[in-house]
C-alpha cells in the first residue's frame, strides 16, 4: 500500500513523536550509561614520551589521509586572520592565532577515531575522522565541542576588552605598528601583564577539561558530565605531568603557526593522535 501523509493531526504527532525520540536519544547520551565513573591513573613524563612517540608512529601511517583533513585547519586560521587584518581588528590577530589552541581538542575527534581503530589493529583512514558523526555519542562530544567555541568567543571578547581598557580605542594601522606599541609603551606592557596571565586561565580550563574528555567520549557511554569531571581528575591527580603536556602543546603550535599556520597540518595530527595515546595510559581500562 502507498504511504500517505494522512490528515494533518495524525500527521503532526507522528512528527512530535519522531521529535521526542530525538531529544531523548541525544539526552541519554549526554548523561550516559550510569556506569561507574573511569578510574584515573597518576601518569609521568615517560607517558608523554610514549603518547608522542605512538602519536608520531600514527601519523606516519596515516601521512597523507591527516594531512589532507587538516590542512583546512590552517586555511581557516589564515581567512580568521585576514578578516581580523582587513576589519580593522589587528589587535585580534595575536587572540586569534593563541585562542586556536583552545579548540584543538575538538578539532582533534576524529583523529582519535583513527587511532582507536589501528589500536585495535584494523586499517584506518581519513574517512573514519567523519565517523565520529555517526557515533551513538555524538551528541555529547558535539555539546563539549560547543562549549569550547564558546570559551574561544569569551576569550576573544575578554582579550579585546583588556586591549581597549589599556591602548585603545584608537585601533593601530598595522600589526607591525600594534607590536611596537606592544613592545615599547607602557600601555602594551600593561596589556601583556594583564592579556597573558588571563589567556593562560582560559587555556588552563580547557585543559583540565579535555585532556582525555573528548577520546573517553569516544570510547566509551560514560556521558558528558562524567567524561569532564574524570578529564578533570586526571588533571587533579597528576598536575604537574598535565602542565608540562600543556606546554609542549603550546610550544608545538606556536612552532606550527610561525609559518603562515601550515605547520599546524602536521603538528595538529601528531598531538591529536598523542592524546589518544595519553588517554589509554591515564584512564584505567574497562
Amino acid at each position: 500500500m502507498a504511504n500517505t501523509i494522512g490528515n494533518p493531526l495524525s500527521w503532526g504527532a507522528r512528527m512530535l513523536g519522531v521529535a521526542g525520540h530525538d531529544i531523548g536519544e541525544v539526552a541519554r547520551e549526554l548523561g550516559g550509561d550510569h556506569a561507574a565513573p573511569p578510574r584515573v591513573r597518576t601518569i609521568k613524563i615517560a607517558d608523554i614520551r610514549a603518547a608522542l612517540r605512538l602519536g608520531y608512529a600514527d601519523f606516519s601511517a596515516l601521512r597523507t589521509d591527516v594531512i589532507v583533513a587538516f590542512l583546512l585547519y590552517p586555511i581557516i586560521g589564515a581567512c580568521l586572520v585576514w578578516a581580523a587584518y582587513h576589519q580593522n581588528l589587528v589587535p585580534l590577530i595575536f587572540p586569534l592565532i593563541s585562542g586556536f589552541a583552545l579548540l584543538g581538542p575538538a578539532a582533534a575527534v576524529g583523529l582519535y577515531e583513527m587511532s582507536r581503530k589501528r589500536e585495535a589493529g584494523k586499517s584506518a583512514g581519513w574517512a573514519d575522522a567523519f565517523a565520529v558523526l555517526q557515533s551513538p555519542r555524538f551528541g555529547a562530544i558535539f555539546a563539549l565541542a560547543i562549549a569550547h567555541l564558546c570559551v574561544f568567543f569569551l576569550w576573544l571578547l575578554s582579550a579585546y576588552t583588556v586591549f581597549m581598557s589599556t591602548m585603545g580605542p584608537e585601533i593601530p594601522g598595522s600589526p607591525s605598528a600594534f607590536l611596537g606599541d606592544v613592545l615599547t609603551t607602557g600601555p602594551g606592557w600593561t596589556m601583556m601583564l594583564v592579556g597573558i596571565p588571563l589567556g593562560g586561565l582560559f587555556a588552563l580550563l580547557v585543559l583540565a577539561t579535555s585532556v582525555v574528555s573528548f577520546p573517553l567520549l569516544i570510547d566509551r557511554a560514560v556521558g558528558l558530565p562524567v567524561a569532564v569531571v574524570t578529564s578533570a581528575r586526571v588533571a587533579r591527580q597528576n598536575p604537574v605531568t598535565v602542565a608540562i603536556w600543556g606546554l609542549i602543546v603550546a610550544g608545538l603550535l606556536v612552532l606550527g603557526s610561525i609559518p603562515l599556520l601550515l605547520g599546524l597540518a602536521v603538528v595538529l595530527p601528531v598531538l591529536g593522535h598523542a592524546t589518544w595515546h595519553l588517554y589509554r595510559r591515564a584512564v584505567v581500562p574497562r
